[in-house]
């Protein structure tokens, strides 16, 4: 047999095998309990890490295999985290550039800083269309709903 399709055949057995072992489940909102975790290409430690996670980052989790899951995050970017690494702590991630935390619900409150895309907050408290949020930093203020994912 041609070692390319050795290697498309291998490649299926290997898919068929993590899928037949993985359970589908509800899309279930989770966030990252530690300061970083690794994201891995597949369900295992010996996988490829492919990017890092920092504390608070909340990913959609749409397939389970034993410890692992499967997760979606705001961008859609997919990879695979090792369940003890996450939690039921509500968290959102700033969506957008040159987002302003505020020193409370409101326009008219001060502006305390700034943050770009791709920074986790875990939630402390919800007004309105007014989020209460705190950074793993312990910088804390309030975010537009409509900046957070």
């Amino acid at each position: 047999m041609r070692p390319v399709i050795k290697t498309i055949m291998l490649s299926v057995w290997v898919f068929a095998a993590v899928v037949v072992g993985a359970s589908p489940v509800q899309a279930e909102r989770l966030s990252v309990k530690v300061a970083i975790a690794n994201v891995r290409l597949g369900p295992a430690k010996a996988e490829q890490v492919i990017w890092q996670i920092e504390k608070y980052h909340p990913v959609n989790v749409i397939q389970k295999y034993g410890e692992w899951c499967l997760f979606q995050d705001f961008e859609g970017h997919r990879g695979w985290i090792y369940k003890p690494l996450l939690d039921n702590v509500k968290a959102v991630i700033v969506k957008k550039e040159n987002c302003n935390v505020r020193a409370g619900p409101g326009t008219d409150k001060a502006v305390l800083f700034t943050v770009d895309i791709g920074i986790p907050f875990k939630v402390i408290e919800r007004k309105g269309v007014w989020i209460h949020v705190i950074h793993a930093d312990g910088d804390q203020g309030w975010i537009h709903q409509s900046l957070v994912w």
